[in-house]
This record gives structure tokens, C-alpha cells and sequence, in this order.
């Protein structure tokens, strides 16, 4: 966290000196600001606060699609409760705004009808940080994710899924990455890829379907070209990395036509995005 140091300083300029102040309510029992911003609009207190070590949001970018990002994800729920003294909607995103210029970060989105939102993201020393900010009747919602790959901490192994293959005809591999809308395998993948050319070592003749999915978010097109992408990608990370016959592997690309869970929520888009290992 030292490295943030002083993007928390820049950033406790703006709020500081945006003006009012007075007694708050105290904040939520366990409830702190977020490193990133340590000083929050005068009058507020936090209400709410949740932390996920991994989760997902989907940033609103001006763009047709947005962007969904995964990692450490922090929501704070900020009131204040004397309303007379409530910042108005500009304030509030012309300060967060400003905050996140400061430190050199991209401004994404902000809505200028309602001027009530904003989102942004913050580089440094190779960390993503995306920032959402809305501001509500009396509230300011605050949500941050920490851009990272999952910690795996269960991979399937090679003897599971074989006994899948053998009881269904396919394996659900959860533990290959990818970031977001790009092909290349992660380096958190190589535990999932040698349980992989473990089970085709030890059964000669086998030969699989290599399968990407996607999510629904975004494009179609996109999509499938996305899931193909990737499939070929895990097909070359098992031929030049592990040792396995390219006459064995064949890459197919689904794109988000075969969910496994509904894709109307975060975590069951993160279930949908997955490689599968099918029978030929």
C-alpha cells in the first residue's frame, strides 16, 4: 500500500478544500475510507461499507460495451444527515473528478445529464484501480476494484477431469485466465494447464475439444471471435509449453451460447467465462 502514498496526499487536497463542514454521525462500526481516497464530502458519514476479495463490476466507459473488471472490489455507502448541508451532485463529481486528475488517471465516464456520476481509473506501478462514484438523495456511493486475477485456491486435477469426461464427455477448467476482452493465457494459468497434459498423458487416446466461452456482455460477434481466440490460445500454451500433440487438440470458440448460469448477475458472468475440455 506504500506505493499509493501519495495519490492518497493529491487526492485529500480537493476534498478538503471543497468547503463546509460539521458534526456527522459517526461512521459504521468497521467502517473506514478507502486508501485511495482517505477524505471523503464535509457532512458525510459511512453507512455501509462491503469488501470482496474477488468480484466484478462493469464500468460504464462512453463506449457501445463496458468494461467489466475483476479484482478486490469495495463498496462505501456515504449520508449525511443534515441536508441542508448536502454537496450537490456537480460538487461531487467535480471533486472526485479532479481527485482522480490529479494522480494522472483517466476520467472514463460522467454523466452530464444528470451530473450525479462518475467513473474513472487510476495507473500506477502496473495496478489498476477503477473508481465509480453516484451521487444519490443524501448519499455517495463509492466503488472501487482493484484490478487482479483470482486466487486460485482449488484447481481440478488431472483424475477429475478425466472422471467428468468419462460421465459426462466434457471438464469445466476454471483455473485458466485471460484479462479482459484479450486472448493471451496468464501466467496464474500453467497449474490448470499441467493438470490438462497430465490427463493426456495418461490416457494415449484421448483426443479433446478445447472450448472458450464468454459472458453475454458485449457483442455477439465480438464474442465468438473472443472464445475462438482464446481457445487456440490454451491449444498453444499445451502444444509448445507441455508437451502435447497438436494432432490431439482442437480449438473451438462458443462465445456466450452455452451458459451454465444465468448471465444476469456478476458472479454468473464469471462462471460463464470458462474453458472446457470436450470428448472428439
Amino acid at each position: 500500500m506504500k506505493k499509493f502514498k501519495h495519490i492518497w496526499i493529491t487526492a485529500v487536497v480537493f476534498f478538503i478544500s471543497s468547503g463546509f463542514a460539521g458534526a456527522v454521525l459517526p461512521d459504521k462500526k468497521g467502517c473506514v475510507d478507502h486508501p485511495v481516497f482517505p477524505t471523503r464530502m464535509p457532512g458525510y458519514n459511512i453507512a455501509n461499507c462491503e469488501t470482496k476479495d474477488f468480484d466484478a463490476l462493469d464500468f460504464e466507459t462512453g463506449k457501445k460495451d463496458k468494461a467489466s473488471v475483476e479484482g478486490r472490489r469495495t463498496k462505501l455507502t456515504y449520508q449525511i444527515e443534515d441536508r441542508s448541508k448536502e454537496a450537490s451532485g456537480l460538487a461531487v463529481v467535480r471533486n472526485y473528478e479532479n481527485a482522480i486528475k490529479s494522480v494522472q488517471g483517466t476520467i472514463l465516464f460522467i454523466d452530464k445529464n444528470s451530473n450525479r456520476f462518475v467513473n474513472g481509473k487510476i495507473v500506477k506501478d502496473g495496478k489498476e484501480i477503477w473508481a465509480q462514484i453516484e451521487k444519490g438523495n443524501g448519499k455517495i456511493w463509492l466503488t472501487i476494484v482493484e484490478k487482479a486475477g483470482m486466487a486460485q485456491d482449488i484447481v481440478a486435477n488431472a483424475d477429475a477431469f478425466g472422471n467428468d469426461i468419462k460421465s459426462t464427455g466434457h471438464a469445466t477448467v476454471y483455473g485458466i485466465y485471460f484479462d479482459t476482452g484479450k486472448a493471451e493465457v496468464k501466467s496464474e494459468s500453467q497449474a490448470a494447464l499441467q493438470e490438462i497434459a497430465k490427463l493426456l498423458a495418461s490416457n494415449p487416446g484421448l483426443k479433446l475439444f478445447v472450448v472458450g466461452h464468454t459472458d453475454s456482455v458485449g457483442q455477439m460477434e465480438a464474442n465468438m471471435k473472443l472464445s475462438q481466440a482464446r481457445a487456440e490460445a490454451v491449444v498453444q500454451a499445451l502444444t509448445k509449453s507441455h508437451g502435447v500433440a497438436a494432432t490431439r487438440l482442437k480449438a473451438q470458440g462458443a462465445g456466450p451460447i452455452a451458459p451454465v448460469v444465468t448471465n444476469r448477475t456478476e458472479e454468473g458472468r464469471a462462471k460463464n467465462r470458462r474453458v472446457e475440455l470436450v470428448e472428439q
